[in-house]
């Protein structure tokens, strides 16, 4: 069946809910991936940020297999090790002192917010509102699309789960006059992805968590995108000098099986059993490839490599900047950047990067997302820069 096939039984088959780009991927190793007709493309979408290790690492293959012969799944009844030792790398590299894994990003999340009001609940006289900021992303459930500030993402969903008050990013004032005697948390992005990779003044967060501890309310932080060494550090909170009460994470935690986590401060962890739970969360199968990811990018200096090839494609896409004045911003941390343009051309380049061998994402109309694997060479990013130099070139030169 070759690709036009596969594509008409999507078509019939699937709720029409994803725009995809029309390749049927088949293989991939490293950064590279594979269609059903032979095409090979070099991938600075990683799964939307989630391939940290490129595709199939083998550190995680092999992992995945031993795991798949041993035990796949018991629930949580029951204690597994790879669970225990995820855990465990996760709460010694962190701020953090207790954990919950779960399923997906949106998963931690609605369970960072049941967190914060449990604890609005019990400490803080019942308190249940948490602050969010416009143009954010936390999920796609109910709640979190209430929590996500976004209106083309709320406006199909009304009436929306109360206790979600969205306020300006990277605005101090807003939160301070949003806060009140209900408000038990303030959940927000350190970087906003899929609002377009907007990074906060050096000092937001800080004004954030000094107002958090006068007046009260948990200090959340939603790092499913930003965390496991997407922009250098392992948590891009470390960046800011701050401690969150509550983290979330997902995406690169497990290399491409689904798994997400939140984690939080001792005094913070008010569930008691029966609280909150899931069939599937934390299995042995997902927990040894996320073990196996964190050991090998500690081990192997990845976030140096982040460090050092985000630096390398930023002064790059600033010479680019130079040379094409249809290109009005280059925004990022590590390895999440964002290329603005005047117009909204983004997925127009995309489409003609796609046609040259170049996966992109399309984060904002006139904004191009870059997410490549942790493992990124410099050459790499050359012939990414390269097909896109083509592409303006060609378009808009």
């Amino acid at each position: 069946m070759k690709n036009n096939k596969w594509q008409e039984l999507e078509h019939r088959l699937f709720m029409k809910t994803f725009k995809r780009t029309p390749i049927t991927l088949v293989k991939g190793k490293g950064s590279w991936v594979w269609d059903d007709e032979g095409n090979k493309y070099l991938d600075f979408v990683a799964g939307w940020a989630v391939d940290c290790l490129g595709h199939c690492p083998p550190v995680v293959v092999k992992a995945i297999e031993e795991q798949a012969r041993t035990l796949i799944q018991t629930s949580n009844q029951f204690y597994t090790i790879p669970q225990l030792q995820i855990s465990q790398i996760l709460i010694d590299h962190s701020c953090c002192d207790r954990i919950f894994i779960a399923n997906s990003g949106a998963e931690a999340n609605e369970g960072a917010i049941k967190l914060a009001r449990r604890y609005g609940k019990l400490k803080l006289d019942g308190a249940y509102e948490i602050i969010t900021a416009n143009n954010s992303f936390h999920g796609r459930t109910l709640a979190m699309v209430a929590a996500t500030g976004q209106h083309k993402f709320q406006n199909p969903y009304t009436p929306l789960p109360e206790g979600f008050v969205n306020v300006e990013y990277n605005n101090i004032s807003a939160i301070k006059e949003a806060i009140n005697k209900n408000t038990c948390g303030i959940f927000l992005e350190v970087i906003q992805g899929e609002g377009g990779v907007n990074i906060p003044d050096d000092n937001y967060l800080k004004e954030v968590q000094e107002l958090c501890k006068e007046k009260g309310p948990l200090l959340m932080l939603d790092e499913v995108q930003t965390g496991i060494g997407r922009t250098g550090t392992l948590f891009a909170y470390e960046q800011y000098g701050i401690e969150p009460d509550i983290i979330t994470l997902a995406k690169g935690l497990g290399s491409g099986v689904p798994i997400g986590a939140f984690l939080s401060k001792e005094e913070v962890a008010v569930f008691t059993p029966g609280d909150h739970g899931s069939t599937f969360a934390g299995n042995p199968l997902v927990c040894a490839a996320a073990y196996s990811t964190l050991q090998y990018m500690l081990e192997k200096d990845i976030l140096g490599n982040v460090t050092r090839t985000g630096k390398y494609f930023i002064n790059k896409l600033k010479g680019l900047r130079k040379q094409f004045d249809i290109i009005t911003d280059i925004r990022g941390r590590g390895l999440l950047i964002a290329l603005q343009f005047r117009d909204d051309i983004a997925e127009e380049v995309v489409t003609s990067c796609v046609g040259k061998g170049l996966l992109l994402n399309r984060v904002k109309p006139n904004t191009i997302r870059f997410m490549p694997p942790l493992i990124i060479t410099e050459k790499e990013i050359d012939i990414a820069v390269d097909v896109l130099t083509s592409v303006l070139n060609q378009k808009y030169g």
